[in-house]
């Protein structure tokens, strides 16, 4: 249970960075040195998300 809480807690996170990403990039483009440190963030965050349900 506790495995599944952690999951889906880090599925909001990984939700909630997505969307700041693309505000950001809506806002900067998406080469602006901002957007490129978020999507690495969502990478980093979809990479534990990956390795949790492996």
């Amino acid at each position: 249970m506790k495995s599944f809480l952690n999951e889906k807690a880090l599925l909001i996170r990984i939700g909630i960075k997505r969307k700041d990403m693309y505000r950001m990039a809506k806002k900067h483009g998406y080469t602006h040195r901002v957007v490129v440190t978020i999507s690495q963030e969502l990478d980093h965050l979809l990479n534990q998300y990956q390795s949790k349900v492996s």
